[in-house]
């Protein structure tokens, strides 16, 4: 099995060690990003008898956004509002371990099966928000879980906001 795709597996199992090694690997940021695409991949094709098939290049694009974006909240938070005396981190390694913890979303993919699509959304939203927390507590080095939940409610706060005011343009422009 290929180093890649046991890195996918051990970020969806929620290995602390795994996000300790790619928050350290500078070369793991194309891999991260793939992970990023194949789990928004996934998604558009989990979604494609609901929206169609643009859905399936619009939510890749979107996810690519989403990630550099969150991941730089993710950083500016942690490392500014609410780091610990022990954080130190830099924006690449929050891209790698928070791109890592978007592999619970590739079983987004079964909602092409009808019954189990709705399903498999909610589940894989838990676990990626899940794998995020401790992507996030890895890369900043926190001691508290708590904080890097703290620090990924205010990033997902930010980025709601974000996104209302963005498809508010969109939608009624």
């Amino acid at each position: 099995m290929s180093l890649f795709l046991q890195r996918i597996i051990r970020a969806a199992k929620l290995d602390i060690s795994l996000y300790e090694e790619v928050e350290a690997d500078s070369t793991a940021l194309l891999p991260a990003m793939l992970v990023v695409i194949i789990s928004s991949l996934a998604a558009g094709f989990g979604t494609v008898q609901q929206i169609g098939p643009r859905g399936i290049l619009w939510g890749t694009a979107t996810a690519l956004v989403g990630w550099f974006v969150w991941s730089f909240l993710t950083f500016f938070i942690g490392t500014r509002i609410l780091p610990e005396p022990q954080t130190e981190a830099d924006y690449g390694q929050l891209l790698r371990t928070i791109g890592f913890s978007s592999a619970p979303g590739i079983i987004r993919i079964l909602g092409l099966i009808p019954i189990i699509g709705f399903i498999s959304f909610f589940i894989s939203s838990i676990w990626m928000l899940a794998a995020m927390i401790v992507a996030v507590r890895q890369a900043l080095d926190y001691s508290s879980t708590w904080r890097a939940v703290a620090v990924c409610a205010i990033g997902w706060a930010f980025q709601l906001v974000a996104i209302i005011m963005v498809s508010s343009i969109f939608y009624h422009a």
